[in-house]
């Protein structure tokens, strides 16, 4: 596939599809802390809310999401990537019609696509036939290349922590790492699991009075999930929490986020398409050893 055909194409989605995307990445230091719950729930509460939510599964090591959902996909990012199926064939419907795209577990040579293989990625989701306003991105935990990539990719990142100290640590190192090597200095913190308003924003506390003093960094006080033995029922029942116990601590909490999302900043027309995305990310990969795109 040429380049002006892949442009073309692009330009023809763009012409589909004139409201920019929302790329949102939820990403956390370590395994855990429930980062795949809060990217199921918020997915659901937005779509709940009238957005058209995509919800793409990126932990190309340990693919969850089906699983937590209870679905079955017989095609996945790889087959995309193979040529075999189209992203429309991947895709399966999810909670309140949001579009999941699943992962396969141990994928990862997404990091070493050919430029026909680059060119293809960006053109699967640039000929997309769904209207989509946010793209979540359930990243893997941890600072490898896929996530650095990922998260460099998106227009926003949300960093999950919650109440140990591994999590503060590694939460700490992973914002140091995309700050320092890849230029990204704006972050949302999301306080998970926590007992309290108050422990949860003591949460973020503690990891802003530590990069406010050693790095060039913006960080924002998400919101808190609270500690609920619902969300637990929730995942036994492979359900959204927002579904299964609509009134239930943690649901209230994942609704009021998806308020909070719906109001942060909309991307610029100009960028803020599938495609772009998918451009940014094959950027961010390729230029890893790099100066930062």
């Amino acid at each position: 596939m040429s380049e002006m055909r892949v442009d073309q194409a692009a330009g023809l989605r763009r012409m589909a599809q004139p409201n920019p995307v929302r790329v949102i990445a939820i990403t956390s230091g370590k395994g855990g802390v429930g980062k795949t719950n809060v990217s199921v729930n918020l997915s659901v509460a937005l779509a709940d809310a009238g957005k058209r939510v995509m919800l793409l599964d990126a932990d190309l090591g340990l693919a969850n999401v089906d699983v937590m959902l209870g679905l079955k996909p017989k095609v996945n990012l790889s087959h995309v990537i193979d040529g075999e199926r189209t992203l429309e064939e991947a895709i399966v419907n999810g909670p309140s019609g949001i579009m999941v795209v699943p992962a396969a577990s141990g994928v990862k040579r997404l990091a070493e696509l050919s430029t026909m293989e680059n060119a293809g990625l960006i053109r699967a989701f640039s000929e997309l036939n769904h209207d989509v306003d946010t793209l979540i991105i359930d990243t893997a935990a941890g600072i490898n290349e896929s996530v650095t990539s990922f998260s460099r990719a998106a227009q926003e990142i949300v960093v999950v922590v919650c109440d140990e100290p591994a999590s503060i640590t590694d939460a700490y190192a992973l914002i140091k790492v995309l700050s320092l090597e890849y230029d990204q200095h704006h972050f949302r913190v999301l306080a998970n699991q926590a007992h309290s308003a108050q422990e949860g924003r003591e949460l973020f506390n503690k990891i802003s009075r530590v990069t406010d003093r050693y790095l060039d960094v913006r960080l924002e006080f998400m919101g808190v999930v609270p500690y609920d033995e619902y969300l637990k029922k929730a995942v036994q029942k492979q359900r959204p929490v927002v579904q299964a116990y609509p009134r239930s601590r943690s649901s209230v909490a994942f609704k009021n986020l998806a308020q909070k999302t719906d109001k942060w900043p909309v991307p610029s027309a100009a960028g803020g398409h599938l495609e772009f995305f998918v451009e940014r990310l094959i950027q961010s990969r390729n230029g890893h050893m790099e100066m930062p795109v």
